[in-house]
C-alpha cells in the first residue's frame, strides 16, 4: 500500500504539473458555469412571471427537460477525461520509463493502482469545482434538497471512474498519446452504445443492456442508488483495471496471443456474469434520498403490493397490426426499457415475471386499411415486417401459447396481469399524450386481483343517462371507454346497470342517478330508500327542465333543485355555460380540489346548471363545493329557449347572487359514513363534456370527478399516489442580488482557477 501510494504521488506531481489538467479544468469550470447561471437566470425569470417553479432542486439538476444542469455536464464529461488519461500510460512507454518500474521490486497491480489514483485525483478535481455551484445552490435554494444534490454528485463520479479505468487501459496499448485519446473515445462510443446490439435476443440483450454506459448515472443524478448501478461502475472499472493488468503482465511475461485473449474474455465474461446477477431483483438494494421519495411507490401501491401473496405474471400481448405507436411499445429492441416501467414494482415483489406474445390478427387500424385495403392479414403483417425490419417471430392469435380474451379489449396492445391461481386483470394504454399507464393506472389492476373493488351502479328505466351510450349525453366515456384513462375501469372501479325495480344488490358501493326523465314508480322509490336508509352512497345529477322529477328524490336528504338555469351574459357565447371555481370549504372535502385550487387557470364547466337549495337540518354535514359565481350572475326564471332569446335580468323576481351547484352530504348511519353528492348539471361527466375543448377555457371537470369519487368509494380509488409536496419552491436571492451573484460564477470563478494555474505553474517552473 505505501508503494502504490508513493507511486500515486509521483502521477499526481506529474499530472498536475502539466498545463494540460488545468486547462482542462479552467474549460470544464467555464462551460459548468454557463450552464449553471444560464438556468438560474431562468429560474429567475420564472419566478418573476408567476410561473410554477416547485421542486427546484430536481428540476435545476436532474431534469433534463426542463434544464437539468447535472444531466447536460454528464453528457459533456467523456470529451474531458481522454484528455488525462491519453498519457498516462503511452508517456511512460514512449520514453521507456515503464522499463524501469518493469525492472523494480514493484508489481503490476501497484503500477495500475498508483496511476489510477491519480486520475481519481483530477475526477475528485472535477467534482470540487461542481460543488461549488452545488454549496451555491445551498445557499440560493429555500430548503433545498441536499441529499438528491449529493447523490448526483456521486453518480457524475462514478461515471467519471469508469471513464478513467478505460483511459487507463487505452492508454496502455499504445505509445502514441493522441491514439491512446482516440482510442478512449472510441470504447466510450462503443459503450455508450452497445445496449443497441443484439436486442432480439434475450441472453444477448442482457449482456449488451447490462454493459451499456448509457444513462446508469441517471438514476444517481435523480437521487436513487441502488445495488444494480453502483456494482455496475465498480465492476466496469474493475474490468478494465484488469484488462490493464493482463497488457502489463504479457509485457513482462511472454505469452501466446490465444493466452492473453482467453484471460480478457475470462476477465470480460466474469464482469458481465456478476453484473446480470447482480441485476436479478432479488439481488438488489435501493436507497431513494429525495425528499418526495419520487423514485419509489407511493404508499398505496406498497400496501396493494404487499396484499399480493402470490407470484404475480405481467402478459404483454402485442398486436403488430395494431395502430403504430402501440404496436411498437414493447418491440424486442424496448423489451429493457419496459422491464425499467415495472422496476418499481418489481423491487417490491421480486417474484413478478413479465412475459411478451407478438401476435397479428384483425383490428381497428385505420392507416393500414387505407394503405393496403386489398391484402390479408398475412400480407399486411409481411409488409410491415419489411418496412420495419422485424425479425422475430410473430404468430396468429390463434397460436398463442398464454392466450386471453382480447376479443373485448378489441386486439388493442394490452397487458394480462395474472396470479399463480388464476385470477386476472387487464393493463391498458390509452389515446392520449402519455399513452403509457401511471402508477395509478398500474397500481388499481394489480389491486382487482388482491381485494374486491368497488362497483358503481348506474340507475336505469326512467331515461337516465346510460353507461354504455357513446353520444354526447351518455357516460360511456367515464365508465367504460377502454382507451380513456379516466374512466372508472382503468381507475379501480367496477360498474353495472342497476334496475330499482329489484332491491339494489349489496355489492352496489355507489349508486348514480343521472337526470331521471319520468318519475320513480313506487317500488323504485321504496327500494332506492332502502338503499339510503342502509347507508349506501349516492350520486344524484340533475338538470334545470327535470326538476318536478328530482325534487322527490332529494326532498328527504334536505336539499331542493331550484327552478330555472344558471346564466351569466358576458364574452361566452352561451350564457347559460357556468365556468366556476371550487369553494374554499372544498379543501377539506378532497386534496384533488386543494390541487385544482393551486392552479390559476384550472376552470369547472357546467353547461346549463341548475342551482339548489340545501337544508342544514336533515341532520347531514354539508359542504359546498362548488357555487355559481357571485358577480352578475343569477338564476334565469323566466327565458327558456336560450338559442333564440337572451336572458334579462329581472329584479322583481331574480336575484344576482352566488348559487351552490354541488354539495356534499354526510351523516353517520349503522357505524359507517354515509356519502352522498348532489349536482346541479349532468352534464359535467357526460362523453360530449369530457370531449370538448373550447378556446381560453382550461376545463378541469377531471379534478371534481376524481374528488367526488374518491370520496364516495371511501379513499379506495382512484388509488392514492400522493408524495408530500416539495418544500423547494422558492429562491432566497433577488434579481438584483442574482447579477452579482452570476458575474462571480460565470467569469470571476474561471479566471481565479486561472490565475492560480498561472502562479502555479510559474512557481513550478523556477524551481
Amino acid at each position: 500500500m505505501k508503494t502504490t501510494c508513493y507511486l500515486a504521488r509521483t502521477e499526481i506531481q506529474k499530472l498536475f504539473y502539466s498545463p494540460v489538467p488545468w486547462l482542462v479544468l479552467v474549460i470544464y469550470c467555464f462551460q459548468s458555469s454557463l450552464i449553471f447561471t444560464g438556468i438560474w437566470s431562468q429560474l429567475l425569470k420564472n419566478l418573476s412571471l408567476g410561473y410554477d417553479t416547485s421542486a427546484i432542486t430536481l428540476r435545476n439538476f436532474s431534469d433534463e427537460m426542463r434544464g437539468g444542469a447535472f444531466q447536460k455536464i454528464s453528457n459533456y464529461l467523456y470529451l474531458y477525461i481522454p484528455l488525462i488519461t491519453m498519457g498516462i500510460m503511452s508517456r511512460d512507454i514512449s520514453s521507456g520509463s515503464i522499463k524501469q518500474l518493469y525492472s523494480s521490486p514493484i508489481t503490476n497491480w501497484q503500477i495500475i493502482m498508483g496511476k489510477y489514483l491519480a486520475l481519481l485525483v483530477f475526477c475528485l478535481a472535477i467534482t470540487a469545482v461542481t460543488g461549488i455551484f452545488c454549496l451555491y445552490a445551498f445557499y440560493s435554494i429555500e430548503n433545498v434538497e441536499v441529499g438528491l444534490v449529493l447523490t448526483g454528485l456521486l453518480g457524475m463520479f462514478l461515471l467519471m471512474c469508469a471513464y478513467c479505468a478505460i483511459g487507463l487501459f487505452m492508454s496502455s496499448l499504445t505509445s502514441y498519446s493522441v491514439v491512446a485519446a482516440m482510442l478512449t473515445l472510441g470504447i466510450l462510443f462503443i459503450l455508450n452504445n452497445v445496449g443497441t446490439v443484439g436486442l432480439d435476443y434475450a441472453i444477448v440483450r442482457d449482456i449488451t443492456y447490462w454493459l451499456s454506459l448509457g444513462a446508469k448515472s441517471t438514476y444517481f443524478i435523480f437521487g436513487l442508488i441502488s445495488s444494480k448501478n453502483l456494482l455496475y461502475f465498480l465492476l466496469v472499472s474493475g474490468m478494465f483495471l484488469g484488462f490493464t493488468y493482463i497488457k502489463l503482465s504479457s509485457a513482462r511475461q511472454s505469452a501466446t496471443k490465444m493466452g492473453n485473449f482467453l484471460k480478457y474474455l475470462a476477465v470480460f465474461l466474469g464482469a458481465s456474469l456478476t453484473g446480470v446477477i447482480s441485476s436479478l431483483p432479488s439481488m438488489q438494494f435501493y436507497l431513494d434520498t429525495t425528499r418526495s421519495k419520487i423514485n419509489t411507490l407511493s404508499k398505496a401501491s406498497q400496501e396493494v403490493l404487499s396484499s399480493l401473496d402470490e407470484q404475480l405474471t405481467v402478459y404483454t400481448y402485442s398486436n403488430m397490426l395494431d395502430k403504430g405507436s402501440n404496436a411498437h411499445l414493447a418491440l424486442p429492441k424496448y423489451v429493457n426499457y419496459d422491464f425499467d416501467r415495472f422496476a418499481n414494482y418489481v423491487r417490491f415483489k421480486p417474484d413478478t415475471k413479465i412475459e411478451y406474445e407478438y401476435y397479428y390478427h384483425k383490428t381497428d387500424n385505420e392507416h393500414l386499411e387505407k394503405q393496403y385495403p386489398f391484402l390479408t392479414d398475412e400480407e399486411r403483417l409481411e409488409k410491415l415486417k419489411e418496412i420495419n425490419d422485424w425479425n422475430f417471430k410473430i404468430i396468429p392469435f390463434a397460436s398463442l401459447q398464454h392466450k386471453a380474451d382480447l376479443s373485448s379489449e378489441n386486439y388493442r396492445f394490452v397487458r394480462m396481469l395474472e396470479t399463480r391461481s388464476g385470477k386476472r386483470s387487464f393493463l391498458r394504454v390509452f389515446d392520449d399524450n402519455w399513452v403509457l399507464p401511471f402508477e395509478s393506472e398500474i397500481t388499481a389492476a394489480i389491486k382487482g386481483l388482491v381485494t374486491t373493488l368497488p362497483t358503481i351502479g348506474f340507475v336505469s328505466g326512467h331515461g337516465e343517462r346510460d353507461s354504455r351510450n357513446e353520444f354526447d349525453r351518455g357516460y360511456n366515456r367515464i365508465a367504460e371507454e377502454k382507451a380513456f384513462r379516466y374512466s372508472f375501469i382503468n381507475q379501480g372501479f367496477y360498474f353495472a346497470d342497476v334496475s330499482l325495480g329489484n332491491a339494489v344488490p349489496d355489492s352496489i358501493s355507489i349508486l348514480i342517478i343521472a337526470e331521471p326523465r319520468s318519475p320513480l314508480s313506487d317500488t323504485d322509490r321504496k327500494h332506492l330508500d332502502e338503499y339510503i336508509a342502509r347507508g349506501g352512497n349516492l350520486l344524484i345529477c340533475g338538470e334545470p327542465d327535470q326538476v318536478e322529477w328530482l325534487n322527490p328524490l332529494t326532498g328527504s336528504l334536505g336539499v331542493e333543485f331550484l327552478k330555472g338555469t344558471l346564466v351569466k351574459p358576458g364574452d361566452k357565447s352561451d350564457p347559460t355555460l357556468s365556468i366556476l371555481r371550487p369553494t374554499a370549504a372544498s379543501k377539506q372535502f378532497s386534496f384533488h380540489m386543494e390541487e385544482m385550487l393551486k392552479s390559476k387557470n384550472d376552470v369547472l364547466v357546467f353547461p346549463a346548471a341548475g342551482a339548489l337549495k340545501v337544508s342544514r337540518d336533515h341532520g347531514f354535514s354539508v359542504i359546498p363545493l362548488v357555487t355559481s359565481d357571485s358577480t352578475e350572475g343569477w338564476l334565469e326564471l323566466q327565458t327558456t329557449n336560450f338559442v333564440d332569446d337572451a336572458p334579462s335580468f329581472d329584479p322583481a323576481t331574480e336575484i344576482k347572487q352566488p348559487y351552490e351547484t354541488v354539495v356534499a352530504l354526510s351523516r353517520k348511519v349503522n357505524n359507517k359514513e354515509q356519502r352522498i353528492i348532489i349536482a346541479g348539471d349532468a352534464d359535467w361527466i357526460s362523453n360530449g363534456e369530457i370531449l370538448k375543448q373550447r378556446p381560453k377555457i382550461r376545463t378541469a371537470n377531471y379534478y371534481l370527478i376524481k374528488a367526488v369519487f374518491y370520496w364516495l368509494s371511501e379513499g379506495k380509488a382512484p388509488i392514492d399516489t400522493r408524495r408530500a409536496p416539495p418544500t423547494d419552491n422558492s429562491l432566497t436571492i433577488t434579481k438584483a442580488g442574482w447579477a452579482w451573484h452570476s458575474f462571480l460564477l460565470k467569469w470571476v470563478l474561471p479566471l481565479a482557477i486561472v490565475a492560480f494555474t498561472a502562479v502555479f505553474l510559474l512557481r513550478r517552473k523556477r524551481k
